[in-house]
């Protein structure tokens, strides 16, 4: 993920609000398929985070440490609060919903 879309993720306000979900059915004209996408995109949104969080964290990743050889790393850390603080994908993929930045299709 490049970081002006990492820059963007955090000026989201992370907490859950209500949502009109008149507003939400009108972009396809059902409540049900509106719900799907947003459920759908959330789905792609955490499966990148998380593949991007484990290749980050690959680097300090020791296999051969035992359980009292195991000892903090700062930036290990950092990167790990990062990601926590982050919006939860459901309020990232109904924001993007909302601002019309998804696009969807049918399959036939």
């Amino acid at each position: 993920m490049d970081k002006s879309k990492r820059i963007k993720m955090t000026q989201i306000n992370p907490f859950i609000e209500t949502q009109n979900m008149e507003k939400m059915a009108k972009k396809t004209q059902n409540t049900y398929e509106s719900i799907a996408v947003v459920a759908k995109r959330a789905n792609q949104i955490s499966a990148d985070l998380k593949l991007e969080l484990h290749s980050k964290l690959e680097d300090f990743a020791s296999h051969t440490d035992t359980l009292e050889e195991i000892h903090e790393n700062r930036e290990q850390i950092e990167i790990s609060k990062f990601y926590e603080k982050l919006p939860h994908p459901t309020i990232l993929a109904t924001k993007e919903f909302q601002d019309d930045q998804l696009s969807y299709r049918y399959n036939d």
